[in-house]
């Protein structure tokens, strides 16, 4: 039992470092992405600005991961197949 508690305590921990790990990059990227939405002067709202910058690059991955199935991908993201659809064409993404 308390060999079984040691490992779960051990995972517990590297899943909490890997999980401060994504936040500091998250920050950092958002951040980048903050500097970028003051320099270029073509929006005038920061979440919209951030929220595009992110979307395509999320939709490409998650359909790679998927293997071209936008069911599945749409699943995965949590948003209607329909709806995905929709992005995959306002945004240009080439699909298998």
């Amino acid at each position: 039992m308390h060999k079984r508690y040691n490992e779960e305590y051990t995972k517990t921990v590297k899943r909490q470092k890997s999980n401060r790990n994504r936040m500091k990059f998250l920050d950092q990227v958002i951040a980048e992405l903050e500097e970028a939405f003051f320099y270029t002067k073509e929006s005038k709202n920061l979440y919209r600005f951030v929220i595009e910058a992110a979307e395509k690059p999320l939709i490409e991955h998650v359909l790679t991961r998927a293997e071209g199935n936008q069911l599945k991908a749409a699943r995965i993201l949590g948003i209607n197949r329909n709806t995905l659809r929709s992005k995959i064409k306002k945004l240009g993404i080439k699909v298998k």
